[in-house]
């Protein structure tokens, strides 16, 4: 038995249990994304909004006629409401607000007693015009958000194909990961993440791509089928790494233009051995994670020596160096991005994750991730402007 109770793969008598350590009261957990629900509670008002404007614009108008003078008229009032619900109501609901105005405008002519004047009739043509092409306006803006759900749809089903959730627990580990694009509405880019029980350990990585686009996406796609290949083929991070940088020279080789020569991808390996309480990690160019203790401590994991991001190899070789620390149980892995590093609030200041996470406990992966979120989007007000990748690993 390994720490924690958990199985080994070796054969030999179980080790001892050590007595609990009660640990340190976590950190209440708040809600996920609170920024992002005080977006949601404003999209909500604002739906809300657009959703009674047409019925308050005849009734102003209503109001307006009864107030003023015969000769001013509510009719731009009236003739505003469908076009304001053509967007936002249904056929059925834009066809009943036009109806409803053509009334208001009937009605208020009627009781002046000037129905039958030119510019009473000329408003109500106006009116009856304006609401027949809010309706043919209410069907195009329905098949455009027919369109609209459909490439989402699409989107989301090609993230989940090329970048996928990883299963809360693999290996014996608890696993946690987040994707925050920075573009309101976008569903990946090119950071990416990957987690994988091998016969090594598990093994995971968490990369960068430079550029945007579908070029980085591609990149993305290689470097995931690249690693999760040669995480069970490979004895070394070395080696994996080094099959990550082939298949990205491959890519290189297959695209046109600018990326042929400038594509490189930050990244970092890690490897937690089944039976034993040490990670290895294998940095290239990346951002270094960060190993949080169940007592509030946190290390980074900065590589002794620094290396050239993958796909960079032409500019010079170094050999790999995986570099160990322990990793005993109720430690955290936390491998990110460069959108936390330098997620910058309004005067400019980068986010700081060791600043800001040092001292904390959490119960698990889920609740780490949703706490850093949450500070980033604190922090710079919104979240951040550029995408952002999160991936969290726990022994339990």
């Amino acid at each position: 038995m390994g720490h924690g109770g958990e199985p080994t793969d070796g054969a030999g008598s179980p080790d001892p249990v050590p007595e609990p350590v009660p640990e340190a009261a976590p950190d209440p957990v708040p809600d996920p994304v609170p920024g992002t629900g005080r977006h949601r509670r404003t999209a909500r008002r604002g739906r809300w909004f657009v959703r009674v404007l047409p019925v308050l614009l005849i009734v102003i108008g209503l109001f307006y006629d009864e107030l003023t003078p015969l000769h001013l008229t509510a009719s731009p009032l009236f003739a505003a409401a469908p076009l304001a619900a053509a967007p936002f109501y249904g056929r059925r609901g834009t066809v009943a607000v036009g109806l409803m105005a053509c009334a208001a405008s009937v009605g208020e002519r009627s009781a002046d007693g000037g129905l039958a004047r030119a510019d009473a009739i000329t408003d109500l043509a106006t009116i009856v015009t304006v609401s027949v092409l809010a309706v043919v306006i209410n069907g195009l803006a329905r098949r455009s958000n027919a369109r609209l759900a459909s490439a989402r749809e699409i989107a989301e089903a090609a993230q989940r194909a090329v970048l996928p959730e990883p299963a809360d627990r693999i290996g014996g580990l608890d696993v946690a990961a987040r994707y925050e694009a920075a573009q309101a509405d976008a569903s990946i880019g090119g950071d990416l993440y990957a987690v994988q029980d091998t016969p090594h350990g598990v093994r995971l990585v968490v990369g960068d791509v430079r550029g945007k686009g579908i070029t980085a996406v591609s990149a993305v796609a290689v470097l995931i089928g690249a690693f999760r290949e040669a995480a069970e083929q490979e004895a070394t991070l070395e080696a994996v790494a080094r099959r990550l940088e082939r298949a990205l020279a491959r890519e290189g080789t297959r695209r046109r233009g600018v990326d042929d020569f400038e594509g490189f991808t930050t990244a970092v390996l890690a490897e937690l051995p089944h039976g034993q309480d040490v990670v290895r990690v294998l940095n290239r160019g990346h951002p270094p994670p960060l190993l949080l203790a169940p007592d509030g401590s946190l290390t980074v994991l900065d590589p002794r020596r620094p290396a050239l991001p993958l796909g960079m190899a032409d500019l010079g070789v170094w050999p790999d160096r995986c570099e160990e620390a322990p990793f005993p149980s109720g430690t955290t892995l936390l491998g990110y991005t460069d959108g936390l590093s330098e997620a910058r609030d309004a005067h400019g200041e980068f986010y700081d994750p060791v600043a800001r996470l040092r001292g904390r406990t959490f119960p698990g992966p889920n609740a780490l991730l949703a706490v850093v979120i949450n500070d980033v989007v604190q922090h710079t007000g919104g979240g951040s402007e550029d995408d952002l990748a999160l991936l969290a690993v726990r022994r339990p």
